[in-house]
């Protein structure tokens, strides 16, 4: 910063980068105004009116939510929402708002105090799962009343150079943006591996964190670098040239590392990198070139089961399909398909369970398939018959213990010589697990697999017990915390040690800061979103491991 700027160091705030880039425009407050007391926006009228227009306020908002959530691609930013939708369509939520109707209360005034009781029941949990809940339980809230007084779909358009300003913003509202380039994020709480982190990162917008004072009213030019981890108030023209030149140094960086894209990975002392890619629906692939990555390190097979429970789940055909799909834009690279991992913030109707205490802790993962078997061999008979189209490796979600694997592979088997006896039998393939669970990490050697991928986002989340969306432990949800990276080096030691190929498909994976210490840690292949590629290579071939000269 230049000296001037320097003498005002309030206008400066300083927060932690969740998206890299740069946004230089105005600040739009993201606070919505149906949440900010908006009972006079009607009159009240009778309790059946009432009843009435909360009801029709309900169901606007669940088809809001539903329209949201199949106009999405993405299956992660999809199941981000369901656990909306699921809360919106729960009686126990909503009754005692009706009770209060009944007994001659606005239907505004009922719904946000039923509202905030159960935001300050979130926010007082002692779990860092459900403090977190309590920021969508604030966006459903938000969206009921703004259909109550007739404001709804206000905040899906912003302008060109807006800086959303706010306490936190929930994956619904981030969804709903028609994002732009030019446009930013700045929030005072929010965390780096949060829902909305991620999307922030898969859509190249610049996002902060951790900013505190942030009280700039509407309209107040700013700068955001997201590189530096600044955001700048009421600049003035030095300020502003300063500015100009970092982005300008960030675009030529970024222009430099999109024209090695599409080469193959490799350090600054000639050590080769394998670069996968993470995807949540065959759509992600649309228009990329497979010489961007040498394979896919994760398919997220929730993308099938959206919107869907009960009897309408995926059948094996339709799964047959969508991964042979994969295979053949892979054209022979290796696709690293993960069984259905629902369960925590994923959840199915019919198929999760409703009201666990601690849903990350709980029946998820390979601990629901193998609960649910009919619908998990359905999984595994596509995956095998998909087998002969390319080189398939099956990824087990969840793993702690050896059991579980040894439980899988036996259905596998089953499933296996089912097909061959029906005349199909499955091509060549790998078996394999996430090690995401402190348990499996530091116990490796018991399991009998054919590869291992660290989930780094869990594997932060389970081992320094700080929940990947909870702001106030946020800064212990760190991928490069020292426990972290000794265990992600336990685990790559192990692995080569037993000749059992190991990745790491987390949000790290992507990260140009992190990508030194995990090859450092002794890991050779790293899986990313395709937007992070470019990024990533270019700090690949900025790395000289310990030991070699470039």
């Amino acid at each position: 910063m230049t000296a001037a700027s320097a003498a005002r160091p309030s206008r400066i705030l300083q927060g932690r980068t969740a998206a890299p880039g740069f946004a230089a425009g105005r600040i739009v407050r993201l606070e919505r105004g149906a949440a900010d007391g908006i009972a006079a926006a009607r009159t009240v009228g009778t309790p059946d009116e009432e009843t009435a227009a909360l009801k029709a306020a309900l169901a606007a908002s669940a088809a809001d939510l539903a329209g949201l959530i199949g106009s999405l691609d993405d299956e992660e930013a999809a199941a981000m929402l369901e656990f909306q939708l699921a809360m919106l369509e729960d009686d126990a939520l909503t009754e005692p708002a009706f009770a209060a109707l009944a007994e001659g209360m606005g239907a505004e005034a009922a719904f946000a105090a039923q509202l905030d009781a159960e935001i300050a029941g979130y926010r007082a949990s002692d779990d860092d799962y459900f403090r977190a809940r309590g920021s969508d339980l604030e966006d459903l809230k938000a969206r009921v009343l703004a259909h109550l007084a007739g404001e709804a779909g206000t905040a899906a358009m912003i302008a060109d150079d807006a800086i959303l300003v706010g306490r936190d913003l929930a994956p619904s509202r981030f969804l709903e943006i028609d994002w732009r380039p030019g446009q930013g994020i700045a929030l005072a709480e929010g965390s780096l591996t949060s829902h909305v982190a991620i999307l922030a990162r898969a859509r190249g917008i610049p996002m902060l964190v951790g900013l505190a004072g942030i009280d700039a009213p509407d309209g107040t030019e700013a700068l955001l670098d997201a590189e530096a981890g600044t955001l700048l108030l009421a600049p003035d023209a030095a300020d502003r040239a300063l500015f100009d030149a970092r982005r300008a140094a960030g675009l030529d960086r970024d222009r430099d590392a999109a024209t090695f894209a599409l080469e193959p990975a490799a350090t600054a002392c000639g050590t080769p990198i394998q670069v996968l890619l993470n995807i949540g629906a065959p759509s992600d692939l649309a228009g990329l070139d497979p010489a961007l990555c040498d394979g896919i390190g994760l398919v997220r097979t929730e993308f099938l089961f959206h919107g869907r429970g009960g009897d309408d789940l995926p059948g094996e055909d339709e799964q047959f399909e969508a991964y042979r799909a994969i295979l053949a834009w892979a054209d022979g690279r290796p696709v690293t398909i993960r069984t259905l991992d629902a369960g925590g913030d994923k959840p199915i109707p019919g198929y999760t369970l409703d009201g666990e205490a601690n849903p990350f802790l709980g029946l998820r993962g390979v601990r629901l398939s193998l609960a649910r078997e009919a619908v998990f061999r359905v999984q595994l008979r596509a995956l095998l018959r998909a087998a002969a189209h390319g080189a398939l490796k099956i990824m087990i979600p969840m793993v702690a213990v050896p059991a579980e694997m040894a439980a899988v592979r036996t259905l596998v088997e089953e499933e296996a010589a089912s097909l061959a006896t029906a005349g199909t039998p499955p091509g060549r393939f790998e078996l394999g697990m996430m090690v995401e669970v402190p348990a499996a990490a530091l116990t490796l050697d018991l399991f009998a697999v054919d590869f291992v991928s660290i989930g780094s986002n869990d594997l932060v989340q389970y081992l320094m017990a700080a929940g990947r969306d909870s702001t106030a432990v946020a800064a212990l949800a760190d991928p490069l915390a020292p426990a972290v990276l000794r265990v992600i080096e336990t685990v790559a030691r192990e692995a080569a040690a037993r000749g059992v190929p190991v990745s790491l498909c987390g949000d790290a994976g992507g990260d140009p800061a992190a990508i030194p210490h995990l090859l450092a840690a002794g890991l050779r292949v790293l899986s990313m979103g395709a937007a992070a590629v470019p990024r990533a290579k270019a700090a690949i071939r900025a790395t000289t491991l310990p030991g070699r000269r470039p």
